[in-house]
């Protein structure tokens, strides 16, 4: 049960689709909350035209939607670089390791098919079809 589990989850698509759906949505969360919190007040010391709405530039004063927040695009840049790092070291290199060990033989891989099983699958899609041909008469 577990060596089926195992090779289910060692193969490369499922592995990248885990990547980006659970660490990719739960660990942004908390990076946001990290660049939020910590990063995004130090870029806004630095200031532009207005200190308050941290390093940027109002293009017209009476109209606040002209503001170009540069500290807002610095910060997702480090909130990318920061999720993209934990994602590498965590997930993708650790999965290249067994990869690679499996192809030196160090670990066995993915089971593959009996001819059993291939040719009780066989046989059920010939039923299948068959059954599909007698439907249409």
């Amino acid at each position: 049960m577990f060596k089926g589990f195992k090779d289910f989850l060692m193969r490369g698509n499922v592995v990248d689709l885990a990547v980006a759906v659970v660490i990719g949505s739960a660990f942004t969360a908390i990076v946001t909350a990290f660049t939020n919190g910590l990063i995004k007040p130090l870029i806004s010391t630095i200031g532009g035209t207005d200190a308050a709405n941290g390093l940027g530039y109002q293009i017209f004063d009476n109209n606040k939607a002209t503001f170009l927040d540069f500290g807002g695009v610095i910060n997702a840049a480090i909130n990318f670089a920061l999720v993209a790092a934990v994602v590498y070291f965590v997930i993708v290199m650790p999965v290249k390791k067994v990869q690679e060990r499996r192809k030196r033989g160090q670990e066995p891989g993915p089971s593959e098919p009996t001819d059993v099983e291939l040719l009780i699958e066989i046989r059920d899609l010939l039923r299948a079809q068959h059954q599909r041909g007698n439907d249409r008469d």
